[in-house]
């Protein structure tokens, strides 16, 4: 990071740090293709590019706003239930639900939680707490597919819970044919999931 006329400027490899990308592949791409997508300008210093790194970050938070299918409209401190959550982030209810039993990364606590009459919670988040949620996690360009992996994961661990001793690969393959796709993009689904699950002891498999 260097200081110029008062201001944070950053190399392409601190930006890709910051904003959680594996590699500059990304931003590289994303800087050849400045023109359509209006990525900020560049100074050079010996052989090196540097970026205004409040610039940039203003530039990819709009950016990545753009591509994740997230409502950003109402009210911040709005209340939502779990329909309307899911409304916001573009998913189904269901997803929302799977969210209570397998949180992904980050997925926020609920503000307050509602009493049923038939027994159980209705929990309710902020539109802030979601925006900042789909914000920090998804990278520019992979939210539709974090998404789909998310899905993926909850759908495979109802499934391991539905024939407990069934093996990862034949798990895949009734996924497969029942939600559609190969069964090898569903074994890496299945995986996620049995990390998710506990272990004798009371403990993760994580970790």
């Amino acid at each position: 990071m260097e200081t110029f006329d008062g201001r944070p400027y950053a190399t392409r490899a601190e930006l890709s740090a910051r904003a959680g990308y594996k590699g500059d592949a990304t931003l590289r791409a994303l800087w050849t293709d400045r023109e359509a997508n209006g990525h900020p300008p560049a100074c050079r210093i010996g052989r090196t590019l540097y970026w205004d790194l409040e610039e940039w970050e203003r530039w990819h938070t709009a950016y990545r706003r753009q591509r994740n299918g997230v409502d950003y409209s109402g009210s911040p401190d709005e209340e939502l239930a779990p329909v309307e959550q899911a409304r916001v982030l573009g998913v189904e209810e269901s997803a929302i639900s799977r969210y209570r039993r397998y949180p992904p990364p980050g997925w926020p606590a609920p503000v307050r939680e509602e009493l049923l009459s038939g027994g159980g919670t209705r929990e309710f988040r902020t539109r802030r707490q979601l925006w900042a949620y789909a914000d920090a996690g998804p990278r520019a360009g992979t939210a539709g597919r974090r998404a789909a992996y998310e899905a993926r994961v909850a759908l495979a661990a109802e499934a391991l819970d539905a024939v407990p001793g069934r093996g990862a690969g034949e798990t895949a393959k009734a996924l497969a044919e029942e939600h559609g796709g190969h069964w090898t993009t569903w074994r890496s689904a299945v995986t996620g999931a049995r990390k998710l699950r506990p272990v004798p002891g009371g403990r993760s498999r994580r970790g």
